[in-house]
């Protein structure tokens, strides 16, 4: 064991060896055997010969577990403390078999409960939180992991042989289920780096219009697509005014609105819509209801985001909107974040080389983490069709 690896509190030997006070060797092994006994209810192993089996290189790792649960085991990873062959297996099974609740209350999560309680997380002050930990990390970063396009949202796999296809056919079914035509316009809620915009001027000529929080996915969408119709616009959902239009979408945006601004955010989307016309909501959604995201991945990947459940969502629209058809495809984005890691992993040396092998492990963590939630059906994604009024006659369902 090395310096680095050993806890505070050991004692120099003359030989400069170190020997351990009896207290700190009880400290350790109680640490380790209780996340041991924690994790074998998932079948996972340390030091195991299995790929999903955690190899242990700092015993610190224990503690940190049991100290700040989801957080704590995070940065133990992004600090080398321990290495998997096959993350998404692990997660996997830690996340079916529940093991953050049977973990139980730790500090970080306490705080952020009660942040989350105490204060509105996604207020339009702090909407740029996320585009400054996320969106707004260097192009090459999202170059390397998605697909041409640049789509951070679930792909639509069927009848797809690849993540560029897959990620065409989602655009091209978004546009088919609002019924979009030439000369339409249509609003995107937190239009990303512009592959709904692009696509739905380009492929469908329509007049697009798109806000985000993030500069650099505004200066993106006006190089790349200068000269359609494509308007994005730096700016928070809820202080947009303009006139209304014929469609509204919003793709992967929802996860950032916050339960406290479900009700704004549809009154929004209502008074952009005419009273003809049609609202598609793409996003991710939890099978029961939580005040909070995973705390490692509330402060490294996404902050003060919020998944809904679908309760939360049809209780919000009551009295604005009419539920047309859901759709969920949750298994999708396993295989898209899968795919994600594969892209992401075959320029990893580059990435290394650029921005640090401590931001590699995060990004990988977070890519494996979430397959593993959408593989063991944890969380769902989907889009949800939304109507004024009701289609008279009924809505027809495209798939």
């Amino acid at each position: 064991m090395t310096d680095s690896q050993t806890p505070t509190g050991y004692a120099a030997r003359l030989d400069g060896s170190f020997s351990w006070p009896l207290r700190q060797w009880k400290r350790v092994f109680d640490a380790r055997h209780a996340v041991e006994s924690l994790f074998a209810l998932a079948d996972v192993h340390f030091d195991g010969a299995r790929s999903w089996d955690i190899r242990v290189h700092n015993e610190r790792l224990f503690k940190r577990v049991l100290a700040e649960g989801s957080l704590g085991f995070g940065e133990a990873y992004m600090d080398g403390d321990w290495d998997c062959a096959a993350l998404d297996q692990l997660f996997d099974r830690l996340i079916s078999a529940r093991i953050g609740d049977r973990l139980g209350m730790t500090l970080p999560l306490a705080l952020l409960m009660l942040a989350a309680r105490l204060t509105n997380r996604q207020s339009v002050a702090r909407s740029a939180d996320v585009a400054k930990a996320h969106y707004d990390l260097p192009i090459d970063i999202h170059e390397a992991t998605y697909d041409k396009r640049l789509t951070a949202s679930c792909a639509y796999w069927k009848d797809a042989p690849t993540l560029d296809q897959a990620q065409e056919n989602k655009l091209d079914l978004i546009c088919r289920k609002i019924g979009l035509k030439p000369g339409f316009s249509v609003f995107d809620i937190g239009c990303g780096w512009g592959s709904f915009v692009g696509f739905a001027a380009e492929r469908y000529g329509a007049n697009a219009t798109g806000v985000t929080v993030s500069r650099e996915q505004v200066d993106y969408i006006r190089r790349r697509y200068a000269g359609l119709a494509v308007q994005p616009l730096l700016l928070d959902y809820r202080l947009y005014r303009g006139p209304q239009v014929d469609r509204v979408v919003s793709v992967g945006m929802f996860e950032h609105v916050g339960a406290k601004n479900f009700r704004i955010y549809f009154e929004c989307a209502r008074r952009l819509l005419k009273e003809d016309g049609i609202f598609l909501l793409h996003t991710i959604w939890e099978n029961e209801r939580y005040p909070v995201i995973d705390a490692w991945q509330d402060k490294y990947i996404f902050p003060n985001g919020d998944l809904p459940s679908l309760g939360e969502i049809t209780s919000a629209v009551e009295g604005l909107f009419v539920v047309e058809d859901v759709h969920n495809f949750g298994a999708d984005y396993d295989r898209t974040l899968m795919a994600w890691n594969d892209d992401f992993q075959a320029r990893r040396l580059e990435m290394a080389s650029r921005h640090g092998q401590r931001f590699c492990r995060m990004w990988e963590y977070y890519l494996l983490q979430n397959a593993a939630a959408f593989r063991c059906r944890h969380i769902n994604v989907g889009q949800l069709v939304l109507t004024p009024h009701g289609l008279r006659g009924g809505y027809e369902t495209v798939r």
